[in-house]
């Protein structure tokens, strides 16, 4: 699947659970992802969990009637979601299937550790001789997770395609840690989610414009407002050499460092943007420059779900 494009959209915001505030609904989509598919941006993630199947259907009501080699879609196991059968491995897969009227999925994913190594377990047995296997990931794993991962795909003659964190410039314990270079030293594609922090790296929010005080993200991102602009500053500049906006830049570095990065998209702004940060290419110094401005900020962005991935 080395066709896959520079830069997947995520779907979960389109579960509408007030995340990102706005009434989402399908109507109010239906340009955002036809301004993609226009694009080509055509890698769609998804998982039952956002919205118990709301993102799954909508997506699935747009694709409806299109040729199946015209998109990817990438959807998720997420182990709270399973029934208590033995065969809830195969009871979600073919659920979710049905529900989004497909034959096969492109990337499936066990979305976080919560009992991981029998998941996968489960997941190889799943699919092991089968034909149209998708890439299969892990998502939310440290690295010792990861092999482990991979070592249980390997004894059922299946391989780890695809590792999915969260990764940006204040949260970088993916690369610090190994993953990446694991990633790809074994060919696996690191998904790379979260890369503008929910806005936090978007210029959009300072000291004087803080983030909704109700919103969970406002208590993670604005007590560290005033870090924030030093490098949102960093990024703007760089932003006006290259002619796009601040919130490009966070998304070209995702790129540079070889990953693929996951944009949320709620509006066709959010599509257009994704794809002038796809168009653009950072020198090496750039990003550095730009991990060292980071870094000295100190900003733990390690959100309530989530681990360092030591």
């Amino acid at each position: 699947m080395n066709n896959l494009p520079k830069i997947a959209l995520g779907a979960w915001a389109w579960g509408n659970d007030g995340t990102f505030g706005g009434d989402l609904t399908a109507d109010s989509l239906r340009p955002v992802f036809d301004k993609a598919m226009e694009c080509g941006l055509n890698l769609w993630d998804t998982a039952y969990a956002y919205g118990m199947g709301t993102s799954e259907k909508v997506l699935a009501g747009f694709l409806k009637g299109r040729a199946r080699e015209g998109y990817f879609v990438s959807d998720k196991f997420t182990p709270q979601c399973a029934n208590g059968r033995e065969t809830a491995m195969a009871d979600m897969i073919e659920m979710q299937l049905e529900l989004m009227e497909l034959d096969r999925f492109d990337v499936y994913w066990i979305h976080n550790v919560w009992n991981a190594p029998h998941w996968t377990e489960e997941l190889a047995k799943y699919y092991e001789g089968r034909d149209n296997v998708p890439m299969l990931g892990v998502s939310n794993h440290n690295l010792a997770e990861i092999k482990e991962a991979n070592e249980i795909l390997k004894a059922h003659g299946l391989k780890l395609s695809a590792v999915q964190n969260h990764y940006s410039l204040i949260n970088r314990s993916s690369e610090e840690s190994g993953i990446l270079d694991y990633c790809k030293e074994n060919g696996i594609i690191f998904f790379s989610y979260m890369v503008l922090e929910q806005g936090a790296l978007s210029g959009k929010y300072d000291t004087f414009h803080p983030m909704p005080a109700s919103s969970d993200r406002a208590a993670t991102y604005n007590p560290v407002l005033g870090k924030l602009e030093v490098l949102n500053a960093a990024l703007k500049k760089l932003a006006d050499k290259y002619g796009v906006g601040t919130a490009q830049i966070p998304v070209a570095w995702a790129i540079a460092k070889g990953t693929l990065p996951i944009i949320g998209v709620t509006k066709v702004s959010h599509v257009e943007d994704a794809a002038k940060a796809a168009s653009v290419t950072l020198t090496d110094e750039e990003v550095s420059e730009l991990e060292r401005i980071a870094d000295s900020l100190g900003i733990n962005a390690i959100r309530f779900w989530e681990k360092e991935m030591k």
